[in-house]
């Protein structure tokens, strides 16, 4: 692949992951449900390439 290739889509990781930390942290903060695991999905789609994503996990709230 081209370094234009990588560098965007590296860029659009990076986005994804620092605004999806963001939305998570605000989301535990002000849903009061502190301490809990929470099971997450994250899908990614590029519909032009009929393509999806799907990453499952668990996270853990704070204390």
């Amino acid at each position: 692949m081209s370094d234009d290739f990588n560098m965007s889509m590296r860029k659009f990781l990076k986005q994804v992951g620092v605004t999806s930390q963001q939305a998570i942290e605000e989301a535990v903060r002000t849903g009061g449900a502190s301490g809990k695991s929470y099971a997450v999905k994250a899908v990614i789609t590029i519909e032009e390439l009929e393509m999806t994503h799907e990453v499952s996990g668990t996270i853990s709230g704070q204390d």
